[in-house]
């Protein structure tokens, strides 16, 4: 047996951080001596805690460890395999952010040393006048926090291709998101996920044409708040004002291009004229 100091020591994670998992139930001392309280592991959770530290730099959530370690014998391999390649493509993904993130960084860095103002691109944003047209939209309409984001576009968007093909219907375009809350909120914004489809059916609604303030974003997601940025400017600067909820077209499927630099995203704000 050894102490929780030993194990700890051999494990390189602190006796405190041993206790929290005793308590969230993620690994148990194997014996606490009844009289003194002291904690002590067997040899054989040794490979249990070193199989948690591996998930963590893995950037596992302690939640997440936990049911996996939790999985039937039978699953465990299958289901951690699967769990690994979910997370392999999350890091990816945060690669490829901090990869553009770096470029954009490089870019800024030759502007200022070439006497470019930092803020100079988004003169570089062109701005234009549409007329859409009305469309029939298969959608889904959710409450997401910024941590749902990620994940929630996914799943939400695969729910709407899952009935598309179930129903065999007929898309019309790419899909839409439309963002209706008059306000930022991290703890959840009312957000439209679409589809437009030829058949109305149930769960489609109109979504009218209209006229809009349009941009195109040619880059990473990131980029689509200096475009929001600068469609409003334009909106005030032109004498229009917004009339509906604004929306973006992902012209470009994210999971079949190979970087964010090839990513094409139109954001259209309805407007009127003051």
């Amino acid at each position: 047996m050894l102490s929780i100091g030993e194990f700890s020591k051999i494990c390189e994670v602190s006796t405190k951080t041993l206790r929290y998992y005793d308590e969230m139930g993620l690994i148990r001392p194997d014996e606490i001596n009844p009289e003194n309280g002291y904690r002590y592991y067997s040899i054989s959770q040794l490979k249990k805690m070193l199989l948690i530290n591996r998930l963590k730099s893995y950037q596992f959530s302690l939640e997440e460890i936990k049911a996996i370690l939790e999985l039937d014998e039978d699953q465990f391999e299958e289901k951690l395999c699967s769990a690994l390649l979910r997370k392999s493509k999350e890091v990816q993904d945060k690669l490829s952010a901090l990869e553009y993130t770096l470029q954009q960084m490089g870019r800024d860095i030759l502007h200022l040393e070439t006497g470019i103002p930092i803020m100079s691109y988004l003169d570089e944003i062109e701005v234009e006048l549409v007329q859409t047209k009305s469309m029939n939209i298969l959608y889904l309409r959710q409450m997401l926090s910024r941590d749902d984001y990620a994940l929630g576009y996914g799943m939400f968007f695969n729910r709407l291709f899952q009935k598309i093909a179930t129903e065999k219907l007929t898309i019309l375009g790419t899909p839409i998101t439309i963002y209706h809350s008059p306000e930022y909120n991290p703890t959840g914004n009312d957000t439209e996920f679409a589809i437009p489809i030829k058949e109305a059916v149930k769960g489609t609604r109109d979504l009218p044409g209209s006229l809009c303030a349009k941009s195109v974003v040619k880059g990473s997601y990131s980029e689509l708040t200096s475009v929001y940025a600068k469609l409003r400017e334009w909106i005030e600067h032109e004498g229009y004002e917004m009339v509906s909820s604004p929306y973006e077209v992902y012209v470009t499927n994210p999971y079949q291009v190979t970087g964010a630099e090839d990513l094409i995203t139109e954001v259209y704000f309805p407007v009127k004229k003051k």
